[in-house]
């Protein structure tokens, strides 16, 4: 085959899959939402944090005053009201409410159940003689996360692009009539949660849907979200709060919305359920209590913005920028908020296209520029701590592929996902070589909310001191009123509460920023595009089409012409041993842009 011939080949095989995808692909070109397109507001974000960090954080973090008024509206409504009581009526007559999401929405999923499980478990720690009252409540939350717990670690590759996929994780699930389901899907739209979401209408099930477009929109566009929008068994909950900070990064705003409103409905439903079986006293002790979230989240937010904050802000991302530019590796340590940053620190892989989370068998991957990891116990019990239960993992065969319908390629080899592959991620306090593999490497204690004032701080600090020894350079970030020492803090008091809801949202928010602010220093956004992307499903593709399109002054069409065309020349390239570029930043430099 000549040079010349394998060109043509290559043009011909983009051009059909370019055309196949403009022409009946028409259900994943989601350009008319409002969480796809580019916020005015951070226009030019990348020449302002290049001028000044703190100048950069301000107008990143300035975004998230759109939930303030999301949440005012929401939290109001009458169905949010319908929301909590059902589940309310759920957990009284002993059935149980799953929260489904993909991606950033799977993870919060996640993050939800284990907020209810862990607050069970410290007071069977911490107060045993309230415990009893309680206890029959603590099995009642559970979560989907579309590819099952493994997903929390490592995206897999076109789930979302399956109902198939939702109805059979609801299946195993057992979910049943009084149960209730809150699907959260930061779109609207995504396969596999609205999969979930009409297999437990099918089981008659309480099933409510929140997500951050325009519900209108979202109905006259795209027949799948129409079918469950339209459905009059079905509860709307429309966050809708503008586009995100960085075009396409649904895990800012979007996310952030959904974690406010969902664990304010959470912490409702467990202070209705708490309050008939616990005395005032009890209540008080569990910081069970009743407060305007709303309110809440914008004092959160007042603090944040305080220019001493965004200063240390600023600081630690020119840290993180200054390791990662030079190769480093950096890796963090936590206790309470470990899922949380675990959350964030997944989600820079899929976001900006870094190499993701690599397993301890794996010798030939890259390492990842950052991981997580908990100092005081060892993996298996590490992943059991932080999801508050046994991990939850796929156990499908090619049979149950073949069954679900799905192409051949994938039925005849599945992905493995089962509990085996999960723990060969070594979050736990095994030394992992690969952590020090590079230098400069270092080693970053987050510490959050009131964690610091608890009981088990003291046995954390000192693991936490003995694991970091071996880095060649360690630090320190508190987010809270701590007084403890702390090489970075950022000062807030998150309101307290018995899930703890606004110390997660005062994390979410920190980490969100420093990882998004970073990888801006680092040049991997363009403008306020998130450029530096995958397109590993449908919804990525049409997302760098749109990128493409808006930053090179083409059209759509000649735009995924020059994408597809990218990825059939990558197929033919060896990244053995090196990071593979993104395909939407590689089109951009060959279109001269």
């Amino acid at each position: 085959m000549t040079p010349s011939t394998s060109r043509n080949e290559i043009a011909a095989k983009a051009r059909h899959e370019a055309d196949h995808f403009l022409n009946h692909e028409k259900q994943f070109h989601l350009g008319m939402l409002p969480t796809e397109q580019s916020n005015p507001k951070t226009r030019g974000l990348d020449r302002v944090f290049a001028s000044s960090p703190a100048g950069g954080v301000e107008m990143l973090l300035s975004v998230d005053r759109d939930v303030e008024a999301m949440a005012q509206r929401v939290l109001a409504s009458t169905q949010f009201d319908k929301m909590v009581e059902a589940g309310t009526h759920a957990v009284l007559t002993g059935k149980k409410i799953v929260f489904s999401g993909c991606g950033a929405t799977g993870r919060l999923s996640i993050l939800l159940e284990s907020m209810w499980r862990r607050f069970f478990r410290n007071v069977r720690r911490d107060h045993p003689g309230v415990c009893p009252k309680a206890a029959r409540f603590e099995n009642s939350v559970f979560s989907i996360m579309t590819g099952g717990d493994y997903a929390l670690i490592r995206s897999v590759e076109y789930f979302e692009d399956y109902q198939q996929f939702g109805r059979q994780q609801a299946r195993e699930l057992e979910i049943a009539e009084g149960d209730v389901l809150i699907a959260i899907t930061e779109g609207g739209e995504t396969s596999s949660v609205l999969g979930t979401v009409a297999e437990s209408l099918d089981r008659k099930a309480r099933v409510f849907l929140m997500f951050n477009n325009p519900a209108d929109i979202l109905a006259q566009h795209i027949e799948r979200s129409r079918a469950a929008i339209e459905d009059p068994r079905v509860t709307v909950l429309d966050l809708f709060c503008g586009p995100m900070a960085i075009a396409g990064s649904t895990r800012m705003q979007a996310t952030t919305s959904e974690q406010l409103v969902g664990g304010a409905a959470l912490e409702l439903i467990l202070g209705r359920c708490l309050q008939p079986v616990l005395t005032p006293a009890e209540l008080a002790l569990l910081n069970v209590r009743i407060f305007d979230y709303a309110t809440a989240f914008k004092s959160l937010l007042d603090e944040l913005l305080a220019p001493a904050n965004l200063a240390t802000l600023g600081s630690y991302l020119e840290m993180e920028k200054a390791i990662y530019s030079r190769n480093g590796l950096i890796t963090y340590f936590a206790g309470d908020f470990l899922l949380d940053i675990f959350t964030d620190t997944t989600e820079r892989a899929p976001t900006f296209m870094l190499p993701p989370f690599r397993k301890c068998d794996d010798a030939a991957s890259l390492p990842s520029w950052a991981f997580v990891k908990d100092p005081l116990l060892p993996t298996a019990e590490a992943w059991e701590h932080i999801l508050g239960r046994p991990v939850r993992c796929l156990e499908w065969n090619s049979d149950l592929y073949h069954c679900m319908g799905v192409p051949d390629l994938l039925a005849s080899n599945p992905p493995k996902l089962d509990k085996t592959q999960i723990v060969k991620f070594l979050i736990g306090n095994e030394e992992d070589p690969s952590r020090f593999s590079r230098s400069p490497n270092m080693a970053v204690s987050i510490v959050g909310g009131r964690e610091a004032g608890g009981a088990a701080y003291p046995e954390y600090k000192t693991a936490f001191a003995q694991s970091a020894a071996r880095f060649e350079k360690q630090s320190s970030l508190f987010v809270g009123d701590s007084k403890e020492p702390a090489d970075f803090r950022i000062a807030c008091a998150p309101a307290a509460s018995a899930l703890r809801l606004m110390e997660h949202m005062a994390i979410k928010l920190v980490l969100n920023t420093i990882s998004t602010g970073t990888m801006v220093l680092m040049g991997r956004v363009t403008s306020n595009w998130m450029s530096w992307v995958e397109v590993s499903n449908k919804k990525l593709r049409d997302r760098g089409i749109r990128l493409i399109s808006e930053l090179c002054g083409v059209s759509y069409k000649d735009a995924c012409y020059a994408l597809h065309e990218t990825l059939e020349e990558m197929k033919t390239m060896d990244f053995a041993g090196r990071e593979r570029p993104s395909p939407v930043q590689y089109t951009i430099r060959k279109l001269g842009k």
